[in-house]
């Protein structure tokens, strides 16, 4: 397993694509997954993923609460939704390497799932370079809309990047009591570079023929 987190806006997804893509890599995406624990949550054992599922219409919980009590109800940060990845990454086949994309869990909940501390890379992208990147995502209405529903969306935004900024500080401190890697990220490399740095950071082997049966995605 290597473990790509750390901040959103960082182009973690797109990382581990491009290794996926020259390693023959099977990706977990933790966006993706984060959908399947919704049925597994409950109120006694996940109070505030529980919360976070039940929270009304889109918006609903941003638009009350400042940046800092959004961060501060955060699931992951209490640990409450790291048993849910264990669970799924137990499940995976183990005939080639998993790369985990997810923003979702501190390096003080990654720590104790590594075997070495190069199986994790938390990406942290600029303050500037974030804010980009997120206007850029919800330029489109409808996907603003979908994430905050009626509320402004400049503002939704601005409490986004806050809430962004407070995560990214506790990762970065995490990372470092626990000997694991930070990159800052501020769109200076592409990420075929990025990629390329991960893979030696990873010791990801070469990429074999293509098995029976199975096309590259």
């Amino acid at each position: 397993m290597r473990w790509i987190g750390g901040g959103t806006g960082a182009g973690k997804s797109t990382v581990a694509r491009a290794l996926a893509a020259t390693h023959d890599a099977l990706v977990y995406d933790g966006d993706r997954a984060e959908h399947g624990w919704l049925d597994r949550a409950t109120a006694d054992e996940h109070p505030r993923f529980h919360a976070m599922v039940h929270a009304g219409s889109a918006g609903a919980s941003w638009a009350r609460r400042t940046a800092a009590e959004i961060f501060d109800a955060m699931a992951s940060r209490h640990g409450e939704t790291i048993g849910f990845v264990t669970e799924d990454l137990l499940a995976l086949p183990g005939d080639r390497p998993v790369l985990v994309d997810w923003f979702g869990n501190p390096p003080r909940d990654v720590a104790p799932l590594l075997l070495e501390p190069w199986q994790a890379v938390f990406l942290l992208p600029r303050p500037d370079f974030r804010r980009r990147m997120l206007t850029d995502r919800y330029a489109d209405p409808e996907r603003a809309r979908a994430n905050w529903g009626d509320h402004d969306p400049a503002a939704m935004l601005a409490k986004r990047l806050d809430r962004d900024a407070l995560w990214d500080a506790e990762v970065r401190q995490q990372a470092a009591a626990a000997g694991l890697r930070v990159v800052e990220v501020d769109g200076s490399r592409s990420a075929g570079e990025l990629a390329a740095d991960l893979a030696g950071h990873f010791r990801l082997p070469a990429a074999t023929a293509v098995r029976p049966g199975r096309t590259r995605e």
